[in-house]
């Protein structure tokens, strides 16, 4: 599991000295085969795998190709429809490819009525396999490095630093790590963990695992909120508190470190207040009127949300001046709470009149360095981009599920000077900030770091082969063939059967202005105008199943087609968290005849699904700047809709615009600020200290990193 971790998130893997001295013409055997995985071994591995035995090599060897394939999705068997895909489906007739499905629909309907799995899978048209040409395409190889323990360990500080929500990955890798180093938990815990959530999932796992975990866990505890979300973490909740939690039943010692924390607290009715729901179902756990005299601050906090006794909260007077329109007033309770005062800072000066807005710009200058790195972050885009917002605004809405809203853009303008002088109030608070951390001496920063966005959030982030921000761009290989892929496989879960499960993969094309232009899903296999074409719809799984598209990218350009949007459906309505696999991904193909279908070298990128939504949009193509926007995003499922393209277009489309339209904080806007507080900028890679770039250096997809050395 080690290397696991480390050779997905670092390319990077732990190999110890060895009791013996392999051949290095094995070595050499061993990194041919691992090119067809598009990988080979670095210098410095290599040499360490020298010390090996045969026997130690050959363990090594096996679990780095389990993981490896495992990381690319090759681990499974990619059998489509038709086999000799893509020239097969674009040469046989409309009848012929129509007549299959249909076959195929009844066979699988007549098994559905009638109970009797006769042929699991339904009947499948049968074709000889045709030969193929080798793999025509030319993979860049990715180097794997031998690292090192303080390396790896500082995986874990970086994840559980992190000045942002973290994904479930992340949280599963995290917990490898308390169990792991449970006898030396001092090891991999940082100074600090400004998450609270993280702080949250993090102590749950402590007290499973130690027995005086209550000891030093006390003091990350400040609010009613980190209690509440520890209480959900326990329960295996959402700790980011956007979904109901059914609390479990706490045992005594529990309930009273909970109530300890609880009393510990400060503000504990005001903060109470704003969770009132889950408070009082939590308390039905609790109990803690029976330790009224022991935890008598808790005691009166309930029963004022029991019995909705008044209460006049921080929040209730912001909302009450707001509402009467009285910014001033509302100002002055803000002042108090910068980071409140830094999020309701739009909302002040819409209200304000000129004087106002002057009193307004004052008093968030001068408490702009007391607010966090992430909020200042978005305020300064915010007001960046303030008067150059189109048609739609984006937001993300707080969870587990990756959902995308958009609504119409109707902010009224603001003066083009106020907006400058909170965007310089941010810029000056943030490199102050950056000025008290360690040099960074002569930095190299590229300027494709502006098309990745910086992670403010990653708790919905799904598992996948580059771990990205949704809204970042990224460059295609060279190729003109875009091939799309999807694997799944139904059985059982928690228990439970899945029982026959149908995804299909569709791809759907639009021009510049997003006007639909056509499909190409299980009920269109091919286009009469582009070279696009589906592999077959399969609609059982019981050993897996997959469906590929190609999509051919100067004739789609050629008549007039700009955006593809990657599309999954779960026809069959089974949630995708609640089958036990489905990954889908992308290749990029230069000679899509060549080699097989499915290639793990030409895999581009690669994505589990596993989120509650019926609807996934992994990526958008934008074949004119032959970009890929990274969505990873869930579309909200309307049981009245049928689950096809045709059933949800309107609401792919709009997805579609609100992602290519965002206007969030690049990384290297972000880099630049710290460059300004504590670097000195140079041309060259080679002639630099630091070097912040796609490839070497601080990357992109170094995410746990970025969150958490340069984020705080």
């Amino acid at each position: 599991m080690k290397n696991t971790i480390y050779l997905r998130r670092s390319n990077r893997v732990l190999i110890a000295i060895g009791s013996g001295a392999c051949h290095a013409g094995l070595i050499g055997t061993l990194n041919k085969n691992l090119e067809g995985l598009g990988y080979a071994l670095s210098g410095p591995l290599m040499e360490r795998l020298l010390t090996l035995s045969v026997a130690e090599l050959e363990s090594f060897y096996l679990q780095l190709v389990k993981g490896l394939k495992t990381m690319l999705g090759a681990k499974v068997k990619y059998k489509p429809m038709y086999p000799n895909f893509p020239k097969q489906v674009m040469e046989m007739s409309e009848a012929e490819l129509y007549l299959n499905a249909m076959i195929h629909y009844y066979s699988v309907w007549v098994q559905d009525v009638t109970g009797k799995r006769y042929n699991p899978q339904g009947w499948l048209p049968k074709y000889e396999v045709e030969e193929r040409m080798p793999l025509l395409d030319e993979i860049k190889l990715k180097f794997i490095d031998l690292g090192n323990e303080e390396e790896f360990v500082q995986i874990c500080r970086n994840l559980l630093a992190a000045n942002s929500s973290i994904s479930d990955t992340d949280k599963e890798d995290i917990k490898w790590f308390v169990t792991a180093y449970q006898n030396n938990i001092d090891e991999i815990l940082p100074e600090s963990i400004p998450q609270k959530e993280t702080i949250a999932f993090l102590a749950a796992e402590l007290l499973n695992v130690l027995p005086n975990a209550e000891t030093f866990l006390i003091p990350y505890f400040k609010t009613a909120t980190d209690v509440l979300r520890l209480a959900v973490a326990l329960s295996e909740g959402d700790v980011s508190l956007a979904t109901n939690t059914r609390f479990r039943n706490f045992k005594r010692p529990e309930r009273r470190f909970l109530l300890t924390l609880l009393e510990n607290a400060g503000n504990i009715t005001e903060d109470m207040l704003r969770n009132t729901g889950p408070w009082i179902r939590l308390g039905e756990r609790l109990h803690p009127f029976e330790y009224k005299k022991y935890y008598p601050k808790v005691y009166i906090a309930f029963d004022i949300l029991r019995n909705d006794l008044p209460f006049a909260t921080f929040n209730h007077k912001v909302e009450k001046a707001l509402e009467e329109g009285k910014p001033l007033e509302a100002l002055a309770e803000l002042v108090a709470r910068p980071g409140e005062l830094a999020r309701r800072l739009d909302h002040l000066l819409r209200l304000s009149d000129e004087a106002g807005k002057s009193l307004i710009l004052k008093n968030f200058e001068e408490v702009a360095a007391k607010v966090s790195t992430p909020v200042l972050l978005q305020v300064m885009t915010h007001f960046k981009h303030r008067n150059a917002y189109k048609d739609l605004r984006t937001f993300f809405p707080k969870g587990s599920v990756a959902k995308v809203q958009a609504i119409k853009n109707e902010l009224p303008r603001l003066a083009i000077a106020i907006c400058d002088r909170v965007v310089s109030a941010c810029q000056e608070a943030l490199v102050a900030h950056f000025k008290t951390l360690g040099s960074l001496g002569k930095v190299y920063l590229d300027d494709r770091l502006q098309n990745y966005l910086v992670p403010f959030s990653q708790r919905s982030a799904s598992k996948a082969l580059r771990t990205l921000v949704r809204g970042s761009r990224l460059d295609m290989p060279v190729g003109d063939t875009i091939r799309f892929f999807l694997w799944w496989k139904e059985g059982t879960v928690n228990g439970k059967a899945t029982g026959r499960v149908d995804i299909d993969l569709s791809a759907i094309m639009f021009d510049s202005d997003w006007k639909f232009i056509e499909q190409i899903s299980y009920t269109n296999l091919k286009s009469s105008k582009y070279r696009a074409c589906h592999s077959g719809d399969i609609t059982a799984a019981p050993q897996g199943a997959c469906e590929f598209i190609d999509l051919d990218i100067p004739s789609i350009l050629k008549y007039g087609g700009r955006y593809v949007m990657m599309n999954v459906y779960s026809f069959s309505s089974q949630p995708l968290c609640d089958l036990p696999e489905c990954l889908a991904g992308w290749m990029m193909r230069q000679y899509p005849g060549s080699g097989e279908i499915f290639e793990p070298k030409t895999v581009a990128d690669k994505v589990d699904l596993a989120s509650d939504t019926r609807i996934s949009i992994p990526v958008i193509l934008d074949l004119e700047t032959r970009q890929l926007l990274w969505t990873d995003i869930a579309l909200k499922f309307n049981p009245e809709d049928y689950i096809s393209v045709e059933g949800n277009l309107s609401g792919v489309r709009l997805m579609g615009r609100a992602m290519t339209s965002l206007s969030k904080t690049t990384l290297y806007e972000l880099f630049e600020l710290h460059v300004w507080a504590r670097g000195e900028f140079v041309d060259n890679p080679e002639a630099a200290d630091t070097v912040f770039s796609e490839t070497e250096g601080i990357r992109p997809f170094d995410i746990e990193r970025i969150m958490a050395e340069f984020m705080g």
